[in-house]
C-alpha cells in the first residue's frame, strides 16, 4: 500500500492506512536502542531455526501456472510487522504489533489460509556500497517469521516493501531520483543476498520484486520512472536465476506502476521481464514469472477514513452509503482485463492486497459488506485464474484491517475469513454473489 492520500478512480493504494498516519514519529534513542536488541536477541534463535528448516533443493516439485494459483489458497498478509522501521530502521514491534510468534502463524494457518505474504523493509539495515551488505540479524529474523509459515506447509511470499517510499526515513528505491546507477546497483546486491539466503526453498516460497512503485504521485505513469521499475524487475529476475539451486526455477512476483490494474494492463509502459537465465528443466512453453496487483476499490469504500460510505454491492440496503462506482460489474472488469493481458499468455496474478477497512462505529452493518467485498475479490479472482491476499495490518477497531489480534490470537473478525474462505470453495463463474445470500 502507499499513501493514505489517495484519492482517485481506479484502483487505489496506500500504505499509511496500515498504521492510520503518514509515517510512525520519532522515537527517542533508547527506544530505538531496544528494537534493535530485540531484534538481534530474536536473531539468534532464528540462525539455528532457519538452518533446521530450509527445504531441500532435491525434493522440490514443479508447479505450473494453474496449479500454483490453486495451491496457494486463500492469502493473509504479516502487515505492519517486518516492514515497519523506526528512524528508517526496520523493527517489527516499531509500529504497535507484538514480535511475530509461532502461535500467530498456527491460528492463522487453523482459520483456512495457505498463503502468507511477509512485506519486508531493509532501509538503513543495508550497509554501505559497494557490497550494500544487509544486517545479519535482521536477515536472520526474516528467515526465522518465512520459516514459521513455510515449516507449516503453507506458501510464502516476501518482498522489498517500504524501501521505495518517499516518506520513510532510509528509502531509496525511488523511480525519478537521478541516482539510478548506484539504487540499481544496491537493488541488485539486496536480492543476491536474500535470493542466496532462501535459494534452497522449494516452490511454496515466492519472491516478490518490490511493493507499490511509482513516483509519489497518484497520476498516470510518468518516464522515465516506469522505464526505471521495468529495469528493477528485470535486474529481480536475472538476479535472483542467477543464485542457482531452486531459484533457477521459483515462482517470481513482479508488480506494474503501484499495483494498478489499468497501468499494469493498459498500454501505460509496462514490460514483462525476460527470464533468460531460468533452468533449462521447465519445460519451454511454461512460464516462471507472476503478476503482481492491488485491490482496493472502490476507494471511498475500502479506505477512505470517513463514515460516509459504508455499504457495498448488490446487498447494500442504503444508496446514500454506497459508492458511485467500483462495484461487481467493475471488479469483474478489472481481474478480467488481467486474465485477458496475462494469464491466457501463462502469466499467473496475484493480487497481493485487498480488503476494506472497519467503519463499524459509523454503521453497525458495516462488517457485513466488508465480508461481501472479501468474498467477491475471492470468487472474482479465482474466477480469473489469481490468487488473493487479503491485506491485515494488525489493528481492529474503526479503521482497522485487522482479522486477528495479534497478543492473544483469537479471530476478530470470523465472518470476513468464512468469506474469504467460501469464495475458496465457490464455484468458478459466480463472481460477486454477496456472502449473506
Amino acid at each position: 500500500m502507499s499513501t493514505a492520500t489517495a484519492r482517485r478512480t481506479g484502483v487505489c493504494t496506500f500504505d499509511t492506512l496500515k498504521t492510520g498516519r503518514e509515517e510512525i514519529p520519532m522515537i527517542s534513542q533508547a527506544g530505538k536502542i531496544r528494537a534493535i536488541f530485540l531484534a538481534v536477541a530474536l536473531a539468534v534463535a532464528a540462525s539455528v531455526q532457519g538452518l533446521t528448516n530450509q527445504a531441500s533443493a532435491n525434493t522440490a516439485t514443479q508447479a505450473n501456472a494453474s496449479q500454483i494459483v490453486s495451491d496457494m489458497g486463500a492469502g493473509w498478509n504479516l502487515g505492519n510487522q517486518l516492514e515497519a522501521n523506526a528512524n528508517g530502521y526496520p523493527s517489527e514491534t516499531a509500529w504497535g504489533q507484538p514480535a511475530v510468534t509461532q502461535a500467530l502463524i498456527d491460528k492463522v494457518k487453523a482459520a483456512g489460509f495457505k498463503t502468507i505474504r511477509i512485506p519486508v523493509s531493509y532501509l538503513r539495515h543495508i550497509g554501505p556500497g559497494p557490497d550494500y551488505t544487509i544486517n545479519s540479524s535482521w536477515l536472520n529474523r526474516i528467515q526465522q517469521v518465512v520459516n514459521y509459515a513455510y515449516s507449516r506447509g503453507l506458501h510464502v511470499v516476501i518482498n522489498i516493501h517500504g524501501d521505495g517510499y518517499k516518506t520513510i526515513n532510509g528509502s531509496w528505491l525511488i523511480c525519478d531520483s537521478s541516482s539510478q546507477t548506484t539504487i540499481k546497483a544496491k537493488y541488485q546486491k539486496v536480492w543476491q543476498q536474500v535470493a542466496y539466503r532462501f535459494k534452497d526453498y522449494d516452490q511454496r516460497l515466492i519472491l516478490e520484486s518490490m511493493n507499490e512503485e511509482f513516483d509519489g504521485q497518484y497520476g498516470r505513469p510518468t518516464q522515465p520512472c516506469y522505464s526505471n521499475i521495468n529495469s528493477y524487475n528485470q535486474i529481480f529476475v536475472d538476479t535472483v536465476r542467477k543464485t542457482g539451486g531452486n531459484n533457477s526455477s521459483r515462482w517470481l512476483l513482479v508488480p506494474g506502476w503501484n499495483t494498478n490494474i489499468d497501468y499494469t494492463a493498459g498500454n501505460y509502459g509496462f514490460a514483462l521481464p525476460t527470464d533468460q537465465y531460468r533452468s533449462p528443466s521447465i519445460p519451454s512453453n511454461e512460464r516462471r514469472i507472476m503478476i503482481s496487483v492491488h485491490y482496493y476499490s472502490p476507494w471511498d469504500f475500502a479506505g477512505e477514513e470517513s463514515g460516509s460510505i459504508t455499504q457495498w454491492g448488490r446487498a447494500a440496503a442504503n444508496p446514500s452509503r454506497t459508492s458511485s462506482w467500483g462495484q461487481e460489474d467493475y471488479l469483474d472488469s478489472q481481474l478480467k482485463m488481467m486474465y485477458d493481458t496475462f494469464v491466457t499468455k501463462g502469466y499467473p496474478v496475484v493480487v497481493g492486497e485487498y480488503g476494506a477497512i472497519d467503519k463499524s462505529s459509523f454503521d453497525p452493518s458495516n462488517n457485513r459488506y466488508r465480508a461481501d467485498f472479501a468474498r467477491a475479490v475471492t470468487v472474482t479472482a479465482k474466477k480469473y485464474g489469481a490468487a488473493a491476499i487479503y491485506w491485515d495490518n494488525g489493528e481492529n477497531g474503526q479503521y482497522g484491517f485487522g482479522l486477528f489480534n495479534r497478543r492473544s490470537y483469537a479471530v476478530t473478525q470470523q465472518g470476513i475469513v468464512d468469506a474469504i474462505m467460501s469464495g475458496v470453495r465457490s464455484a468458478a463463474g459466480s463472481p460477486g454473489v454477496p456472502s449473506g445470500t
